[in-house]
């Protein structure tokens, strides 16, 4: 039986997008493979709301967070970390030789203005990260209001992990001062994994010509510099699958209009957390709630592997806490196609299998 994915990634993909993974290959060399790698490129610039190039690796998000720090840390970064995935970026500088340190904020809590000029006002960095929407913690961060500290330091590099919420949510790149924004489709974009997705400012490329180690496979510098000189060509072999099928869904995304999808996925987030508040509690700060995924606090203590292996019966899938957050919290992800009647009949499902009235 297939289960009806409600967990924070991968998500359930619509019939039609899966077909197009299936289109007949062509040359990845090819004037045709250009043209779509293009169009994907000027249909995601609108998603972003920039100007500045896209850049496309076959990978997880993590392959261009690790590229990013790599490529683009000429002396220090500073890591704002607001649970797994922010610690996770910090992991890859240190893995990688990149001098870096991490800014934690208790899980639940926000990356605050204060804490962005405190770390800045330093001089000691000239790369920060920010996770936007961190999904151990369900917890959304304010970029705009982020973007009004670190814009006042025009020499650091801006990198943020929309890799939860892009396509999702509204992310306003070029206005809000980000100079790498990525992503990756098994989120909001409604694909499968296996590819992944940054914005790479006039900034971030001048710095990278400053960095000598940048590695191989995920020098953004080299990405860059391949599609300009070779009219949207990449070093590596892509996943031509995944570009048909991407392609194909932002014409979907863009015909629903991106004011519309983002309407849905805010309808389908209230759903869960009224229903949050009423039987538990929602895990993070209020005031900063993921629009693409909800932690509920498990105040009264119930077996989520129980709850989700009975869902599983029935065709659902939710997912357990992360990390330390296992059993403590479970999560429920409202983005891509999850439209607020599925949520509604998900909720009503947890209800019976729980006694809930």
């Amino acid at each position: 039986m297939h289960k009806r994915l409600f967990i924070p990634g991968p998500v359930d993909v619509a019939e039609d997008v899966l077909e197009k993974l299936s289109t007949p290959q062509i040359g990845h060399r090819t004037k045709e493979a250009s043209a779509l790698q293009r169009g994907i490129s000027d249909k995601l610039r609108k998603v972003f709301n920039t100007k500045e190039e896209i850049l496309l690796s076959t990978s997880s998000g993590s392959g261009l967070m690790e590229g990013a720090v790599r490529s683009c840390t000429a002396k220090r970064a500073a890591v704002f970390s607001v649970g797994a995935f922010g610690n996770r970026w910090y992991k890859m500088c240190q893995c990688n030789g990149v001098q870096a340190d991490k800014f934690e904020s208790e899980w639940g809590e926000p990356t605050t203005k204060d804490m962005v000029e405190e770390v800045l006002s330093t001089g000691r960095y000239d790369l920060i990260t920010i996770t936007m929407n961190e999904t151990s913690t369900g917890l959304m961060n304010n970029l705009e209001e982020l973007s009004e500290v670190y814009k006042k330091y025009p020499e650091v590099v801006v990198c943020v992990d929309a890799v939860s919420c892009a396509a999702g949510t509204e992310i306003k790149v070029d206005d809000w001062g980000i100079d790498i924004c990525i992503t990756s489709t098994q989120k909001c974009l409604g694909l499968p994994a296996g590819m992944a997705i940054c914005t790479f400012s006039k900034k971030a490329l001048e710095r990278s010509k400053t960095v000598t180690n940048r590695g191989l496979y995920f020098d953004l510098l080299s990405l860059y510099e391949c599609i300009q000189k070779k009219n949207y060509q990449y070093p590596s072999t892509p996943s031509l699958p995944h570009m048909f099928a991407l392609d194909y869904q932002l014409d979907k995304i863009l015909n629903e209009g991106l004011e519309n999808r983002y309407k849905r996925h805010i309808e389908g987030a209230e759903i869960v957390r009224a229903w949050a508040r009423k039987y538990f509690e929602v895990f993070p700060n209020e005031k900063y709630l993921s629009n693409t995924l909800t932690n509920v606090k498990n105040t009264r203590e119930i077996d989520v592997a129980d709850l989700n292996k009975k869902l599983g019966e029935r065709g659902y899938m939710i997912s357990n806490g992360y990390g330390d957050l296992k059993n403590k919290t479970f999560r429920i992800a409202h983005m891509a196609e999850t439209t607020p009647e599925d949520l509604k009949e998900l909720l009503k499902v947890i209800n019976e299998i729980l006694g809930l009235e």
